[in-house]
C-alpha cells in the first residue's frame, strides 16, 4: 500500500507541474485534471472515500467550468504545446526544483508513519471521514458558504477578464 501512495504522490507531482508549467490553458487542464483525480486517490488511500468524492465532485465540477470558459474565450491561434522550448524548460526547471526540495528534507521522511483514517478502527464508533463531514456541516457552514460565495465571485472574475474588447462574455467568435 505504501508504494501505492507513494506512486500517487508521485503522479500527483508531475500533474501539478504540468499545470504550472504550461502557459496555454488547453494543454494545462490535461495536467488539472490528473492532479484532481489522483489526489482524490490519495485521500482514498488514507481511508477518506468520501471527503474524496466531494473534492473530485466540487473541484472537477465547478472550478473545472470557470476553466472551461476562461479557455473559450481566451482563445489563441497557435498555443504553446508541450513540445515547445519554454515548456520544456519550465519542466525541467521545476523537476530541478522538486529534486532538490525532496534532498534537502529526505532525513526524517519515514513512510511507516503513513496511517490510514481507520488504523485504529477497534477503538472508534464512526469512521473517520463520516465523522469529519459531521463536523464540517456543524461547525464549517458558513465557511461552506463563504467558499459557494467566493466560487461565484471567481467565475464572475474570470468572465470579466476574458471578456475582450467590452463585446461581452457571450460574444460572436
Amino acid at each position: 500500500m505504501t508504494y501505492f501512495i507513494f506512486l500517487l504522490l508521485m503522479a500527483l507531482v508531475v500533474g501539478l507541474i504540468a499545470v504550472a508549467s504550461n502557459p496555454a490553458p488547453y494543454f494545462a487542464a490535461f495536467g488539472l485534471v490528473v492532479a484532481a483525480g489522483v489526489g482524490c486517490g490519495v485521500l482514498v488511500g488514507h481511508g477518506g472515500s468520501f471527503l474524496s468524492l466531494v473534492l473530485f465532485l466540487i473541484y472537477l465540477g465547478g472550478m473545472l467550468v470557470v476553466f472551461a470558459y476562461s479557455a473559450a474565450l481566451a482563445a489563441e491561434p497557435f498555443p504553446e504545446a508541450w513540445g515547445d522550448r519554454s515548456v520544456i524548460g519550465y519542466v525541467l526547471m521545476y523537476m530541478l526544483g522538486v529534486c532538490l526540495m525532496v534532498g534537502l528534507f529526505w532525513d526524517g521522511w519515514y513512510e511507516g508513519s503513513w496511517n490510514a483514517v481507520d488504523s485504529l478502527k477497534e477503538f472508534s464508533l464512526l469512521r473517520g471521514d463520516i465523522s469529519g463531514v459531521a463536523v464540517m456541516y456543524s461547525s464549517g457552514g458558513m465557511m461552506l458558504v463563504i467558499c459557494a460565495w467566493v466560487l461565484l465571485l471567481t467565475l464572475f472574475i474570470v468572465l470579466e477578464l476574458t471578456r475582450g474588447l467590452s463585446r461581452g462574455a457571450l460574444r460572436a467568435v
